[in-house]
């Protein structure tokens, strides 16, 4: 949010807003952030959990007044986006100058354990899954938006046989596997990590921009 240049009070706009996971940061920073989500179970407990307010809508149809944002956020999202669609609409609600941040965790590829974690999940993946979580170019490469930067920035996450099993349930078509394929897999999965806790790496990708 630095390089948004975002004081204490300004108002953002997180689309594809889940649970809030994302949101919870934003407001701890002192932003003023409004959620937009289509699930209604996903905005009750961003609701609760964040303290905001959590709109019906999609990244293509943003139930807000024109330049009425700041900025806009979309963490572990965009990938699921229209761009022909969504770029425009986020242009739509941001102020002149508004920025905007996109912004993945991605597995540190090179790192042996994610390798064959990847491994062990990859045949169960559809076509029109998004390769590695994010579309792997530039996403906010449009004639709408300047100032595109990408930024990355590496660190772990601690945990177990049993959080990264929890980790591949998480993944969408993992959790649509049936009940003895899903369970088969998982602990598959577990059988891939060291004993007791260690550290698996991760790489977050950030691509900010702002608003022409």
């Amino acid at each position: 949010m630095e390089a948004l240049g975002l004081e204490p009070g300004a108002h953002v706009v997180d689309v594809g807003a889940g649970t809030g996971k994302f949101a919870r940061q934003l407001v701890a920073r002192g932003l003023r952030v409004t959620g937009v989500e289509p699930i209604a179970e996903m905005r009750e407990i961003f609701e609760r959990t964040v303290g905001a307010e959590a709109l019906e809508g999609t990244a293509e149809s943003i139930p807000l007044d024109d330049g009425s944002a700041d900025a806009v956020t979309a963490a572990q999202a965009f990938h699921w986006f229209d761009p022909e669609r969504a770029l425009p609409e986020l242009k739509r609600v941001l102020r002149p100058r508004g920025g905007v941040a996109l912004v993945w965790n991605v597995r540190d590829e090179t790192h042996p354990l994610h390798q064959s974690y990847a491994e062990a999940i990859r045949p169960y993946k559809g076509d029109d899954y998004p390769v590695g979580g994010h579309p792997g170019n530039e996403p906010l490469a449009s004639p709408l938006f300047t100032d595109v930067a990408e930024r990355t920035f590496p660190h772990v996450q601690l945990m177990d046989a049993d959080g990264l099993a929890a980790r591949a349930a998480s993944v969408s078509f993992v959790a649509r596997l049936p009940e003895h394929e899903r369970a088969e897999l998982l602990e598959r999965v577990r059988t891939l990590a060291p004993p007791g806790t260690f550290e698996f790496p991760y790489v977050t990708k950030v691509f900010t921009g702002r608003s022409r």
